[in-house]
């Protein structure tokens, strides 16, 4: 009896499962320095980002990288049932005695083969364990195969729920503040808005997002590599967004309380620094400045222009640079760990906003112009 290989092939498969646990089951973030999961995100999204790289157009690049966090799920349960089926191979093999219809030489390759078909319930007969232990085993690896697909299963659908769920709020942004969002342009739309009471409720329909955002993201890491439906579009702008325009409100904007919008900067900055952790994201000195001084006045210009008054004291600036340390430095690590771009204080891209844009709106402005009042008659 090789009892070395009946010792790796449990250890083997304890490693497996707890780290499938702590993957699929565990709501929280592991601290452990070494994780499978985390091993295989971090070299395959490493491999991925510097596929994508060669790409030279901006959005084929970013169509490239949105089949990463579906498509690697793939590859993770493969190889979380490759480590399986090896593990009980190596625990079978060390207790010996299987017998084989052809009486041909068990080797350790047709113990994997055994294991292999055991562990999908697919029940040949061609080899047997001949023993009670070896037959208890093979009874215990066709239930964690049962097991296995019932994770699969389960755990799909709960993914692409969260997925959802989050891209219902990053769709309303899009109205809101453009695509791609900024600040200047949320504030420029909303910030005059005479009614205290639906900035907050706005406010504070963010602040559980972000709530959900930091839950849901923690409970599945592989969301954090989930693209949005729009390549303008992405949880970290929108993360970036709501951060933004909360620190300006909380060091003063002519006419509207902070008090909700305090409470949503601080929940939408606590997601950025563990989500910054989850991806094992690197701090940088070097970050380029989001808003430089002269940003800022002309921040203050264009919201102005929009009836937006921001609190123009040397105070104000200095606690908008301290709100700004407080969390900028954790959206520029995870821009590049996952290669978003960070939207900017201001919109610089005047394009129209997703819902405003279609494929058919050229054609049909071409054909008004040519038959004024035809476009609606011809359906009569």
């Amino acid at each position: 009896m090789h009892w070395w290989a009946s010792i790796a092939g449990i250890v083997l498969i304890f490693i497996i499962l707890m780290d499938a646990f702590e993957t699929v089951v565990l709501p929280r973030r592991i601290k452990r320095s070494f994780r499978i999961t985390g091993w295989f995100y971090r070299n395959s999204w490493g491999l991925w980002a510097r596929g994508g790289r060669h790409i030279k157009s901006a959005n084929r690049r970013e169509g490239f990288l949105a089949y990463f966090g579906p498509l690697s799920l793939i590859p993770l349960m493969g190889f979380w049932a490759l480590g399986l089926i090896f593990g009980f191979a190596c625990v079978q093999y060390g207790l010996g005695e299987h017998l084989s219809l052809g009486n041909e030489k068990i080797t350790f390759g047709k113990v994997v083969y055994l294991s292999g078909e055991t562990f999908f319930t697919l029940g040949y007969g061609d080899i047997t364990p001949n023993n009670a232990a070896a037959r208890a085993l093979a009874v215990m690896e066709a239930g964690m195969g049962f097991a296995f697909l019932g994770v699969v299963i389960g755990y799909l659908p709960v993914v692409y729920n969260s997925f959802a769920a989050r891209e219902i709020e990053i769709s309303l942004l899009d109205a809101r503040a453009g695509s791609p969002p900024s600040a200047a342009e949320f504030l420029g739309r909303l910030g005059c808005c005479p009614e205290q009471t639906v900035l907050d409720q706005i406010f504070r329909d963010w602040e559980r997002w972000c709530s959900d955002l930091l839950s849901s993201h923690i409970s599945y890491p592989v969301l954090v590599f989930f693209r949005s439906q729009h390549s303008n579009q992405s949880w970290l702008g929108a993360l970036t967004v709501m951060l933004d325009v909360t620190s300006l409100i909380t060091t003063g904007v002519k006419g509207i309380h902070p008090d909700q919008a305090k409470l949503t900067f601080a929940m939408a900055r606590h997601a950025a620094v563990d989500l910054a952790q989850v991806v094992n994201a690197d701090y940088s000195p070097h970050d380029v400045d989001r808003l430089a001084a002269s940003d800022l006045t002309q921040l203050r210009a264009e919201l102005a222009a929009h009836g937006v008054t921001l609190d123009k004291g040397v105070d104000a600036a200095e606690r908008l640079a301290e709100l700004r340390v407080l969390y900028e430095p954790y959206l520029h690590a995870l821009s590049r760990r996952l290669w978003m771009k960070l939207p900017p204080w201001i919109g610089t891209d005047r394009k129209k906003d997703n819902w405003q844009s279609g494929p058919w709106d050229r054609a049909i402005q071409a054909r008004a112009l040519e038959h004024p009042g035809r476009a609606v008659d011809d359906h009569f």
